[in-house]
C-alpha cells in the first residue's frame, strides 16, 4: 500500500488581522482517514489545502512523511496528492479513461500501464469499464461522475489524498452509496486521507480520526470516534456533536460487524416445486428472488409460488432496503424501519446478493456492544 503520514507542526495561515488557521498541531498516520469537521468560517478547507500548497502557511510547517511541503516544487507536490472535490472537475470533453489517466500520463507512464490502472480503478468503484470507459462525464449520473472524480484522485497511487466535501453535492440516498463505496475502496487501498465536512454524522461515519475545528481557526479536539462521542473535550465540542450521542454511536458499527443471516433465495426460472420445497424446510413465509446476475428482485410470498413450471419474476415485493457490508447500523436500523419488509438485504459493490440483516440481528449487535461498552467503563 502507498501512504505516509501527514504532519501539521504549529502551522497557522493569517488572513489580515484574523487567522484562518491558528497553530494547528496534530498528526495523522499512515493510512487513517482523518476528518476535518467544524462550522463554516473555521479553517477545515484552509488546512486542507495546506497540504498541497493550494494555499501556503504563514508560519509553521506541514510534513508528509517527514518532508516539509514547502521544501518539493509545486508540481511535483501535487502529482503525489490526489485531491477530489465537491463540484468533480472532470474535464468534459475527455472520457472516462481518459480522465483517470490524467496523471499517470503526466507521470509518463505507458499506455499500457495507465489503460491497465484505469480497469483497475474502474472495477474498484463498482462502475463496468467496457460500459462506462469510453463515455463522456455529461453521459453519466452525479453519483458515477463523483466515483469517476475519486478514481482519477487515485490512478497514480498516491500517498496522500484530499477530499474537500466530495458528497456533498449528491441527493442523500447517492451520498450514503458513495460513503460507503469509499470506505470499502480505502480497506481496499489504505490510503492516508484528510476529508472535509461540516456533517458531524459524516464525519464520525468516515474517519478513524475525527479534528473539531472552532471559530477563529482553532482545534477544539481531535480523537477517535467514540473518544469523541464519549468525552467530548469542551462545551463547545459537547453543542457541535450535539445531545444525541448515543444515538450516533450506532454509526461506529457497521453491518460487517453484524451476523448476516443466508435468507432463502430462488433465481428466475427456477423450478417452482424446488423453491416452494426450500421455503417450507426453512419454515419461512417469504423466499428472496434474484436475477441471473444474483442481483435480488425482491421477496415472494412462499403460499404464491405455483407447484409447477417455473419461477416468474412478477410477482415480488421490491420494497426491501438494500444494504452495504460498510453501511453504519444507524442508517441500516432507520431503513429497516420505514421500510414495510422488515429485513435488509445486503448485496456488494454490484449489486450481487450477500445475505439478509434482520432487526433481531441488529438488536443482539446493539446488547453486545453496550455489553462491550460497560465491560470497558
Amino acid at each position: 500500500m502507498n501512504q505516509a503520514p501527514v504532519e501539521f507542526v504549529h502551522a497557522s495561515k493569517q488572513y489580515g488581522p484574523q487567522g484562518a488557521v491558528v497553530d494547528l498541531s496534530l498528526l495523522v498516520p499512515a493510512g487513517d482517514i482523518c476528518v476535518l469537521v467544524g462550522p463554516s468560517g473555521c479553517g477545515k478547507t484552509t488546512s486542507l489545502k495546506m497540504v498541497n500548497r493550494l494555499v501556503e502557511p504563514s508560519s509553521g510547517q506541514v510534513l508528509i512523511d517527514g518532508q516539509d511541503v514547502m521544501k518539493v516544487e509545486v508540481t511535483e507536490l501535487r502529482r503525489r496528492i490526489g485531491y477530489v472535490i465537491q463540484q468533480v472537475g472532470l474535464f468534459p470533453h475527455q472520457t472516462v479513461a481518459e480522465n483517470i489517466g490524467t496523471v499517470p500520463r503526466l507521470l509518463g507512464w505507458s499506455r499500457e500501464r495507465t489503460q491497465k490502472r484505469v480497469e483497475e480503478l474502474l472495477d474498484l468503484i463498482g462502475l463496468d469499464p467496457a460500459r462506462v470507459r469510453n463515455r463522456y462525464p455529461s453521459q453519466l449520473s452525479g453519483g458515477e461522475r463523483q466515483r469517476i472524480g475519486v478514481a482519477r484522485a487515485m490512478a497514480a497511487e498516491p500517498p496522500v489524498m484530499l477530499m474537500d466535501e466530495p458528497f456533498g453535492a449528491v441527493d442523500p440516498i447517492v451520498r450514503e452509496r458513495l460513503q460507503n463505496e469509499f470506505l470499502r475502496l480505502h480497506r481496499t487501498l489504505g490510503t492516508t486521507v484528510l476529508f472535509v465536512t461540516h456533517d458531524i454524522d459524516e464525519a464520525i461515519k468516515m474517519g478513524t480520526r475525527v479534528a473539531v475545528m472552532q471559530q477563529g481557526g482553532h482545534l477544539a479536539q481531535y480523537d477517535p470516534p467514540v473518544e469523541l462521542l464519549a468525552h467530548p473535550a469542551n462545551e463547545f465540542v459537547s453543542r457541535f456533536v450535539g445531545v444525541d450521542r448515543g444515538l450516533k454511536r450506532l454509526s461506529l458499527l457497521r453491518v460487517s460487524d453484524v451476523a448476516v443471516g443466508d435468507g432463502v433465495v430462488a433465481h428466475v426460472g427456477e423450478n417452482s416445486d424446488a423453491v416452494a420445497r426450500r421455503g417450507r424446510d426453512a419454515a419461512t413465509e417469504y423466499v428472496l428472488l434474484l436475477d441471473a446476475s444474483d442481483q435480488p428482485l425482491g421477496w415472494m410470498r412462499l403460499d404464491s409460488i405455483a407447484t409447477s413450471g417455473t419461477i416468474d419474476p412478477d410477482d415480488v415485493d421490491a420494497s426491501s432496503p438494500l444494504v452495504h457490508f460498510e453501511t453504519t447500523l444507524r442508517d441500516a436500523l432507520s431503513m429497516l424501519l420505514a421500510s414495510a419488509v422488515q429485513t435488509a438485504v445486503v448485496v456488494d459493490e454490484r449489486g450481487r446478493y450477500l445475505g439478509v440483516l434482520t432487526l433481531d440481528a441488529l438488536g443482539t449487535a446493539f446488547r453486545d456492544e453496550a455489553t462491550r461498552e460497560a465491560a470497558i467503563a
